[in-house]
């Protein structure tokens, strides 16, 4: 009973995420300055929160009470999803950042108990990621830079990420000195986020260095630079991969080179590259394998799937030489291109699940 209870929550609670993903979406496009829907123009201060905090803290959030099969850790989902309505309805924006802080606690509290089950390298990395969303959701709350929670924010998904695809590649992985170094790794960035309280440009500065150091460990050791020579779904995942280790060794040397004056672009070129064309690209790589688990949905591969990832890479790429450019109208064209090749990869899911469907009935 509580497992058929448990499962009639799961799309729902996907659903709160995606409303995040979507308003998150066209606030960023109204930062940029194109024209939106009324609810995009009112949550532009809430961008980065509604696209990282709620979303995927609503998210992975999901994904880890599935993973634990527990009640109680559903309601870290709800939290930070409901936090993302609160503020596209509007309410004091106190009430959403908490709501959201109360979800990551959570969030914690599951990682804990995952680590519990199984004290492994790559649980430790997954846990100190959970920990960065609670410090930087604190001290959203705290009415502390905006800039600084996303610092934490930064260390929360890289850390997420490098963690999962650890456990992905432990069986490719087996010096345990290997996995022992990206924990070390792992420390750098945690150490700038924490050192980036009180004096930012420092802290940031040590956060590029883990994240470019975390990057070559992925692109030089990771399965995926097996399974791209396999085909199908192995190998669209291991694309995906590498393209967005790519991105993230690029956005932590922008992040780098930006601080240390070296070089000058839009400010927000590096942070785009890392959450759109390193996280995202995680986001489209492992969607044919979490959504049809959350959702108990078939999701066949298809090769169209190939299309969103071009495009996101594609326009990622005009972005980003906007930024480098300092073009700011060629950057605002790539960050709308962006958003058109969200909703690609949005419509490429819904017709692999109409034809699963299909096939089925059939």
């Amino acid at each position: 009973m509580k497992q058929n209870f448990h499962n009639l929550l799961r799309v729902p609670l996907l659903v709160l995420g995606m409303a995040s993903l979507v308003v998150g979406t066209l606030a960023g496009i109204a930062r940029l300055g194109w024209s939106v829907p009324p609810v995009g123009l009112s949550q532009i201060p809430h961008h980065g929160v509604l696209m990282v905090a709620a979303f995927f803290g609503t998210v992975i959030g999901l994904e880890r009470a599935v993973a634990i099969a527990k009640g109680w850790a559903y309601s870290a989902p709800l939290l930070s999803g409901l936090g993302g309505i609160s503020l596209m309805l509007g309410f004091d924006p106190q009430l959403g950042f908490g709501l959201i802080l109360l979800g990551s606690v959570i969030f914690v509290a599951a990682s804990v108990a995952v680590l519990k089950i199984q004290p492994a390298i790559h649980n430790w990395i997954l846990l100190s990621g959970a920990i960065g969303l609670v410090v930087g959701n604190l001290l959203l709350l705290l009415g502390v830079h905006m800039q600084i929670s996303v610092l934490w924010w930064m260390v929360y998904l890289v850390l997420t990420i490098a963690g999962e695809r650890l456990e992905l590649s432990r069986l490719a992985i087996r010096s345990d000195r290997k996995r022992q170094g990206l924990a070390v790794l792992s420390l750098l960035p945690w150490l700038g986020a924490l050192i980036g309280i009180w004096r930012f440009s420092l802290g940031e500065l040590i956060v590029a260095v883990g994240i470019l150091a975390i990057a070559l460990w992925l692109i030089s050791y990771d399965i995926a630079r097996r399974t791209v020579r396999q085909s199908g779904l192995p190998r669209f995942t291991a694309f995906c991969m590498l393209a967005g280790y790519g991105w993230l060794f690029v956005a932590a040397l922008l992040l780098l080179l930006n601080n240390l004056s070296v070089m000058v672009v839009v400010r927000d070129t590096p942070l785009h590259a890392l959450f759109l064309g390193f996280v995202f690209s995680m986001v489209l790589g492992h969607a044919l394998i979490i959504f049809p688990a959350v959702t108990r949905l078939k999701i066949p591969y298809s090769p169209l799937f190939y299309i969103p990832l071009v495009f996101l890479h594609g326009t990622l790429l005009v972005r980003v030489t906007g930024g480098l450019s300092l073009q700011t109208k060629l950057y605002a064209l790539g960050g709308l291109l962006n958003a058109v090749a969200l909703v690609v990869f949005i419509a490429a899911m819904i017709y692999a699940i109409y034809r699963g469907a299909r096939s089925r009935r059939s």
